[in-house]
């Protein structure tokens, strides 16, 4: 079968041709269909990830497809059945072997580039949003990096917790998904002051940030007191220092969110948010944005898409 596979720290991944897996004990096989591509799978391929796994690997977290096979004390999902899987690597191949307990089991009328787009994005603001900022209707939702993969999803979904949201991204494209999506309000990282812009609009309660920087210490900068900042990642490639006396006197919460952790110390938290995700997609209230859709000869290219911050939303890997 075809992979994208990484075989040692030295050369890069490229696409190759690798056994068929065979599911172990508690494992499904999966005909892949389609797998998102996340920046962690940027951070895994230099090695920088917190998750990275042992090498050789083939990357690709999140996935949609058809179970084919049952492993060992598995009595569901049954073959045939179309699922979601986060499994963290894996993905970027015709086939490939995941945890049974991980697949998300899809509604008929979910498309398996939707589907491949979904968990990671929406898991993580939901999750973010909902079970750590605990935020609620009316109260007003900064989002930093609006256009990018988790940053429009968070738009969304603030908007169905019923807050006022607004969304920070750089040029008019990526304000104008923004927009779509449902943000109350815009702010050009390229050109305005973050700053000053949302201090104007009263302040934030909650701010969502997957950008880090010199775009979080506006934001931090912007908070109204005993607000909730949640660093989500840092694709500006800088780590920001939080001032604790700063914290204090403004009482102030940072909430760190890494959804994956979640899969292996609480998960139940993962499949309630998902559980109320999958519902409102059912309902038509929300539906991921995919800018781009490549083949598996194209991960390169998908890959270049996400360093270079010229996507929107999500680029998916069709198989």
């Amino acid at each position: 079968m075809r992979a994208y596979y990484k075989a040692t720290a030295e050369a890069p991944a490229t696409v190759t041709q690798i056994d068929v897996p065979h599911p172990g004990p508690g494992q499904i096989l999966l005909k892949i269909a389609a797998c998102g591509l996340n920046f962690a799978d940027l951070l895994m391929l230099k090695g920088q990830y917190q998750d990275t796994p042992a090498l050789p690997f083939t990357l690709g977290m999140e996935v949609a497809g058809t179970v084919e096979a049952l492993g060992d004390g598995v009595t569901g999902p049954p073959v045939g059945t179309r699922v979601a899987v986060f499994g963290g690597q894996g993905g970027l191949a015709d086939y490939g072997c995941f945890d049974a307990e991980r697949a998300v089991p899809l509604p008929d009328m979910m498309s398996m580039t939707d589907a491949a787009a979904f968990l990671i994005a929406y898991g993580t603001s939901h999750l973010a949003l909902d079970h750590r900022a605990r935020m609620q209707p009316g109260e007003t939702l900064l989002v930093l990096g609006a256009a990018g993969g988790v940053g429009l999803t968070a738009v969304e979904v603030g908007k169905l917790m019923g807050a006022t949201v607004i969304a920070c991204a750089r040029g008019a494209d990526k304000l104008a998904a923004a927009r779509q999506a449902g943000a109350d309000h815009l702010i050009d990282a390229a050109t305005d002051d973050i700053r000053a812009v949302v201090k104007s609009l009263g302040g934030a309660d909650v701010v969502y940030d997957p950008v880090g920087g010199d775009q979080w210490q506006a934001a931090f900068r912007a908070c109204k007191p005993e607000a909730r900042l949640l660093p989500i990642g840092f694709a500006s490639g800088e780590v920001p220092q939080i001032p604790a006396n700063h914290l204090l006197v403004k009482n102030l919460s940072v909430l760190g969110v890494y959804w994956g952790g979640y899969m292996k110390f609480r998960p139940k938290a993962v499949t309630d948010s998902l559980r109320v995700l999958m519902g409102w997609y059912a309902e038509g209230r929300i539906k991921p944005h995919v800018s781009h859709i490549l083949p598996l000869e194209q991960v390169d290219a998908g890959l270049e898409l996400l360093r270079s911050r010229a996507s929107t939303g999500k680029v998916v890997i069709k198989l």
